[in-house]
Parts: structure tokens; C-alpha cells; sequence
């Protein structure tokens, strides 16, 4: 019987996250964003439809590549202003039971003491349905907002990586063992000071003698995304991410990436069926295939061209104001998203991709195909794309807030569930339990060498 589809709505704490210009169109709320009622009713939207998750992103930093400027970014609103993500989290949380919560958080730029309680914390407030994506940064704007003059270099940063899960996956899943909170009012001991230890750890690039602040969450240590694509990335992806989030413009540019992580988990020594895998997609959805396309062209109205290329020129590292609209991408080595730079110029080599059409194919969606159709077709695509090239499922990315993640709910989940595709009510649990139906990390992964 085929898996059913995983379905993660794309969003991020900002006005424009993947389509940059739709802010103006008059049916969009995302101008809304710094409400707490904007982010309650989309958690209950979402979770109405039965979607495993909100996958947050963030960055930061500000896009200023394209032209040495922000001033392109500021003026269209690509990902700035842009707050911090999880403080929306908790109120999202308290009006869902089930909806998970992916969150991006940096560890380039921040100790993991601190950091590990925070998600702690958002582990019990949630009651076990946070999860975390892993990244390392890619915008140098970043970087000197932290005091260093540029970021680190591409593969050193997944070095520090590797260091920072450690010192992490000591204090989530070694520092207080299971029994050592007692909380016991007869005896008036709230924990066993001798399961409570203390996380010695001298690593290249971290250092830590303390003991974890927060008693064991649910999950203990959070569910880990990663969303590294490049050959450094798929290495670590492999060894620590259970959803690996990816992206590309055609299938077969990301059908090679899917391939290439699974073998490298196998080599890890995990089961490459442990890894779930989505993609990013943009749907655009109408109750007939031609009015999905109305909407369409209705949304090309609004969109900003300058915009999407300073988005696109952050994602590179390659400045797009100084090549021609009709000059050809080519690929070149950067410290920005290697596999960005790759999904446009060698992971498909039978297409090449002009200034211009970028432009073009990321002022909707960014990165992502954009699908178009009647929800029996976008069903189909999506099916399509699963069973060609072996993602477990997607990161939908919108267009008009809330219209994009309405259409989807009321629209695409009804047809996917009549095909089969998608389940008809959500698991119990833990989002891991969700997912993968245990609610601590396999003995296989790295984490589990940190208990006692």
C-alpha cells in the first residue's frame, strides 16, 4: 500500500517569505504578522486539515548581495522585517492538540547552553511537538550583526555543527536521567541530586561544564531537521536529521539529492527509510483547473522581480545585479547555499537557466515549482512527485495569506485522502510519535550514546 504524503505548511515570522511583492495584493493578510490572532488562526487552519507541521523559517540577517545593498530587500519586503520565531509558537500551540512546530534556529551565532533549554522549554509547552531545523547560516549580513566580519566558511560551519549536537544531545538526553525527577510532596524532593549530572565537554570549538537547566520534555531532545543538500550537508544531514527539508526546481534536480542522502545515511549506519524527506512546492489551487490559472495570472499582477532576484542572489552568494538579464547562471563555488547554486546549474544539466527566468520562476514560490491546477491536479502532481522520486512529502510554501493554506486544506487534503494518500486523522502522541511511533531517538542515532 503506498506511504501516506507528509505535509508541512511553509511560513516564516515576516511579511514576504517566498513570493516576494504578494504583500500588496489585496486579499493578502500577511501585513498581519505581528498579531498573535494572524498565527492562532492559521494553527487552526492547518490543524483543521490535518498537517503534520508549521515549518518556520528564519534568518539572520538581511539580503544585501544583489546590488551591495538592502535597499532592494527593505523596499519589497523579502524577509525583512523579520522577528523571532519562536515566540509565536507557544500561542499557536495552546488552541492546537495535534499540529507540530519545525523551527529554524542558527547555531552559528548562539551557545548551546542557553539554546538547549529554550527548546526544552518549547518541548513542554507543546507537549512534545516542537522540532528543530538545524542550520548554520548563509547570509555574511548575519554574521556581522554577531561581530565577526563574514561567516565562517561553508564546510567549517558543519564542523562547528558537529560539535554543537554534541554538547546539545549531552544536555537534552544525558544530564538528568529517567527517575531523577521524583516530585514527590510527602518526602518534599523534587529530584534525585545523584541523576542529575553534570555535561563535562572540551571540543574543538565548545566548551561546557553545567548541567542542563530544564527536567526532561517529552521528546528530550527535539525532532531534528536539516536541510543540507550540499555534499557536506548530506553528510550531516545523515548522521543526526530524522526530516530532511530540500529543495529544487524540477524533479530531476532533486530526484539526485534523494538518492545521494539515503545512501549516505546507509553509510552513517541508519536505516535510509528513517529519513523523511520533503521537498518545497507552491500550490496554486483553483475548484477547476481554469480558475487555478486565473488566480495565477491574477498573481503575477503583484509580484516584484527586483525582489525575487535579491532573494535569489542571497541564496546564491552571487550578486545578479551585475550580470545580464539574458546571461546564463553558472556555476561557481560560494559560502552561501551551495545546493541552491547547484539545483539551478548542474543537478539538472539538460536545463540552463538564464538571469531573467530566475527572475521569473522565483517571484512565486522562490525556489520552488510552482503547481498549478484544479485540486485533482495538483493531487496528482504531488502523488506524481513522491512516487518518481522518493521524497516522503512536502513543504508547501503560499502565495496570498490565508487564501494559499485555505485552498490547500479545503481543497487538496479531501482529494488526497480519497486517493488514499493522506491520513484521515492524526496519530497520537508526540510529534515523533507521529511520525515515526516512538517518542525518543533510536538507539542507532548519535544522540543515544549521550544517555545513561
Amino acid at each position: 500500500m503506498p506511504a501516506e504524503i507528509l505535509i508541512n505548511a511553509f511560513h516564516m515570522n515576516t511579511i514576504g517569505h517566498q513570493s516576494p511583492g504578494m504583500w500588496t495584493h489585496p486579499r493578502d493578510r500577511s501585513r498581519d504578522y505581528t498579531r498573535l490572532d494572524y498565527w492562532c488562526n492559521l494553527a487552526r487552519t492547518l490543524e483543521r486539515g490535518l498537517i503534520d507541521g508549521l515549518f518556520l523559517a528564519d534568518v539572520l540577517g538581511v539580503y544585501d548581495v544583489y546590488g551591495g545593498t538592502p535597499d532592494t530587500a527593505l523596499a519589497n519586503a523579502v524577509q525583512v522585517p523579520v522577528n523571532d520565531p519562536c515566540l509565536i509558537i507557544p500561542p499557536m500551540a495552546m488552541v492546537t492538540q495535534h499540529l507540530g512546530f519545525g523551527v529554524t534556529c542558527t547555531l552559528s551565532f548562539e551557545p548551546p547552553y542557553p539554546f538547549a533549554r529554550r527548546m526544552s522549554t518549547l518541548d513542554h509547552l507543546t507537549d512534545g511537538r516542537i522540532g528543530w531545523n538545524v542550520v548554520t547560516g548563509y547570509l555574511d549580513s548575519a554574521a556581522k550583526g554577531m561581530g565577526a566580519s563574514a561567516q565562517v566558511t561553508h564546510d567549517r560551519r558543519y564542523d562547528m555543527a558537529e560539535d554543537y549536537m554534541q554538547v546539545v544531545y549531552k544536555l537534552w538526553e544525558g544530564s538528568w536521567e529517567d527517575g531523577a525527577v521524583l516530585a514527590d510532596k510527602s518526602t518534599r524532593r523534587f529530584a534525585d541530586p545523584a541523576r542529575v549530572h553534570r555535561v563535562r565537554h572540551d571540543g574543538p570549538f565548545y566548551k561546557l561544564d553545567a548541567m542542563h537547566l530544564s527536567e526532561p520534555s517529552p521528546q528530550r531532545t527535539p525532532v531534528l531537521y536539516q536541510a543540507g543538500a550540499s555534499g557536506r550537508g548530506r553528510q550531516f544531514a545523515a548522521a543526526h536529521a530524522e526530516c530532511i527539508f530540500i529543495n529544487g526546481p524540477t524533479r530531476q534536480a532533486i530526484k539526485p539529492y534523494v538518492k545521494a542522502l539515503r545512501e549516505a545515511a546507509r553509510a552513517a549506519g541508519r536505516d535510509p527509510a528513517d529519513l523523511k524527506i520533503l521537498t518545497l512546492a507552491t500550490p496554486i489551487v483553483g475548484r477547476t483547473t481554469a480558475e487555478a490559472r486565473e488566480k495565477h495570472a491574477d498573481y503575477l499582477k503583484y509580484v516584484s522581480h527586483q525582489g525575487a532576484l535579491a532573494l535569489m542572489s542571497g541564496w546564491l552568494g552571487i550578486d545578479l545585479s551585475k550580470l545580464g538579464l539574458d546571461d546564463v547562471l553558472r556555476h561557481i563555488k560560494t559560502e552561501a547555499i551551495q545546493s541552491a547554486l547547484e539545483g539551478f546549474t548542474t543537478a539538472d544539466p539538460d536545463r540552463q537557466w538564464t538571469v531573467r527566468q530566475l527572475a521569473e520562476h522565483a517571484a512565486i514560490g522562490g525556489r520552488s515549482p510552482v503547481l498549478v491546477g484544479s485540486a485533482t491536479d495538483i493531487a496528482a502532481e504531488m502523488i506524481d512527485w513522491v512516487d518518481e522520486t522518493g521524497i516522503d512529502g512536502f513543504n508547501l510554501a503560499y502565495v496570498v495569506m490565508p487564501e494559499s493554506f485555505e485552498d490547500l486544506v479545503d481543497l487538496v487534503v479531501p482529494e488526497l485522502q480519497t486517493r488514499g494518500r493522506y491520513k484521515t486523522a492524526y496519530r497520537p502522541g508526540t510529534l515523533r510519535e507521529k511520525l515515526y511511533g516512538h517518542p525518543r531517538l533510536p538507539s542507532n542515532h548519535p544522540a543515544a550514546a549521550s544517555r545513561r
